[in-house]
């Protein structure tokens, strides 16, 4: 899942207005009349394009769920992913793992989205109980693949880095895929690939792992403070500093005998595609950076579009009357549910039960252009046509970065123009990892690929 925007919520509330935003109009069609509902959906449902859920499974799902309403979204996906699991528990693994695998994917999924609403109530058990529900059978979904992922806890300065390392293919001859392997056949280029201000690494596997073991790289996820696992474990929200997440991760990659450390690459995606350009711009063992999509300032897309009273609130130091005025949204249910998800969400993600220290925290989250001067990579920067979260930020971030930089606008005429390119991940990968074998075989490739490029 993704962080999707809280900006036309806030405007609303200068208005007066608390009913739920109208779906009318929307380039994709929706899933629910209840905007966030559609969108939260919408992403549950685009992993059933690499394993990652079922469309028959979704749409039933969605179908029973009552717009607005948080414990209807729970019920309806707890039953999901419980019946699933049931079916997968019954599978003789040993005899047909695939069809054991399919089905442990595909509940640990459900049992994710069943917590998606529940973090206005940091005491529910379900937060912890139903996640670990969905590690258990992720991991052994994992176990039953080719070539099993594997586990492994990365020391980092004042915390642990939980990461899924899953080792490339033999070959890249796949059916369909007769291209020679260009590089050596022991060391393997590597892409990091970490999640963003709510998404777990977990989903990550369906949404690109699979792409890229398909090409013969490894593929290793992670998770830093404030991301599902570590938050939950560990207590830590996010940090800005967010090379203390990825350098540990790299140093580990170096010490594999199958890692090709002049070939590693790092994709962020949503608000990764904030925190992997933050990272690079201290780790520069880094080959590649591809920011799906890129965000040089989250807080100020978030403060551009409040409310003059909002804003004056916040931008007066008076945290206890902003706390007050933001808290009073969370469990009202005339406010929008972007609103009441997005706060609740934030509060949860950053470790605090204060809207002020959220956002003052938020602040320091920016890709600037001393950030970008100390990026030493190429990077790719994707941006979807219809995405509202940070609108220009990606073609800010290009400015910033200069030659270092490629811009790639995906359209919605071919429905990539959602944030993130949302159920368009086959477009994503086919110019992301194109243009990451150009980098890593040293072919030049265009400031600007929009159109076809690849």
């Amino acid at each position: 899942m993704r962080y999707q925007s809280i900006i036309l919520p806030l405007g609303t509330l200068a208005m007066g207005v608390t009913a739920q935003v109208s779906s009318q109009g929307s380039a994709i069609f929706q899933l629910s009349n209840d905007t966030e509902f559609a969108f939260m959906l919408e992403a549950t449902l685009s992993l059933s394009n690499n394993f990652g859920a079922n469309t028959g499974e979704v749409l039933r799902a969605a179908s029973q769920i009552i717009p607005g309403d948080f414990e209807s979204w729970y019920r309806e996906f707890i039953f999901l992913a419980n019946r699933i699991h049931d079916k997968a528990e019954a599978i003789n693994a040993k005899r047909f793992p695939i069809s054991a695998r399919e089905a442990y994917f595909r509940s640990a999924t459900y049992y994710r989205a069943a917590t998606t609403f529940l973090y206005a109530n940091i005491s529910d058990p379900r937060i912890y109980s139903v996640w670990d529900s969905a590690l258990k059978d992720f991991d052994k979904a994992i176990s039953l693949l080719p070539v099993a992922g594997e586990r492994v806890n990365i020391s980092a300065a004042n915390f642990t880095v939980p990461a899924i390392f899953y080792s490339a293919q033999r070959s890249i001859n796949t059916p369909g895929n007769h291209r020679q392997n260009p590089f050596n056949s022991t060391k393997r280029p590597t892409v990091i690939v970490g999640n963003g201000y709510d998404g777990s690494q977990e989903e990550l596997y369906h949404t690109f792992g699979r792409a890229i073991l398909d090409r013969g790289w490894n593929f290793i996820s992670y998770e830093g403070p404030g991301q599902p696992t570590v938050r939950r474990q560990q207590g830590l929200g996010f940090i800005p500093n967010w090379w203390e997440a990825v350098t540990p991760v790299v140093d580990y990659l170096t010490k594999r005998h199958d890692v090709d450390a002049d070939k590693i690459g790092l994709i962020g995606y949503s608000f990764g595609g904030t925190l992997a350009p933050l990272a690079a711009s201290r780790e520069h063992r880094l080959s590649a950076v591809m920011a799906i999509d890129g965000v040089t300032d989250l807080f100020g897309s978030i403060q551009s579009q409040f409310p003059s009273n909002i804003n004056s609130v916040f931008e007066s130091g008076n945290k206890t009357e902003f706390d007050t005025l933001l808290l009073s949204l969370v469990d009202n249910t005339a406010v929008p549910t972007q609103l009441r998800w997005a706060i609740a969400q934030s509060l949860w993600a950053f470790d605090t039960p204060s809207p002020y220290e959220w956002l003052t925290r938020l602040r320091k989250f920016k890709v600037d252009q001393t950030v970008a001067n100390d990026i030493h990579c190429p990077v790719l920067v994707n941006e979807g046509e219809d995405d509202s979260l940070a609108p220009g930020q990606a073609r800010e971030m290009v400015r910033l970065l200069g030659s270092k930089a490629t811009y790639n606008l995906f359209k919605t005429d071919l429905g990539a123009g959602e944030h993130c390119q949302l159920g368009a991940e086959s477009q994503v990968a086919q110019v992301a990892f194109d243009w990451l074998s150009d980098i890593w075989e040293g072919v030049s490739v265009p400031h600007n690929i929009t159109g076809g490029v690849y």
